[in-house]
């Protein structure tokens, strides 16, 4: 693979990584203000089970002490590449200063743990609605 090629794909992958996280981020507000605005689709079944399942997923890998799949792979691509992480394009770097932070992994563990229990009680308080066949 080329060091175009692999840089393309790391930073295609950085792109997902920021879509995945504004899904739970902005899923999780659309849930609670859908919640009090009446919207019926914050209730879709299969909407909510796949952002449970994403913070699940990302809590759990965590209390594992593993880094997000995305972030090993694009930092493979890149070092594939011969780039430094998160500097080889304006999208690599930009993304990356926003979705990469400096804090020791407590920090990661506990904020991932509470939003994942925010999450959870939401679910529970505002829970989704089963379709029954008419």
């Amino acid at each position: 693979m080329s060091a175009d090629v692999a840089l393309i794909l790391a930073d295609v992958l950085l792109i997902l990584h920021a879509l995945v996280v504004l899904f739970v981020v902005g899923g999780f507000l659309a849930i609670l203000i859908g919640a009090f605005a009446g919207w019926a689709w914050v209730r879709n079944l299969w909407f909510r089970l796949a952002h449970l399942g994403t913070i699940a997923f990302v809590v759990a890998q965590t209390w594992l002490g593993e880094l997000c799949p995305l972030t090993v792979w694009e930092q493979r691509l890149r070092a594939l590449a011969g780039a430094p992480s998160y500097e080889g394009s304006f999208i690599g770097y930009w993304l990356g200063r926003l979705l990469y932070l400096e804090a020791p992994w407590w920090v990661f563990l506990a904020a991932y743990s509470l939003f994942g229990t925010a999450v959870l009680l939401v679910f529970l308080l505002v829970p989704p609605r089963f379709r029954t066949r008419g």
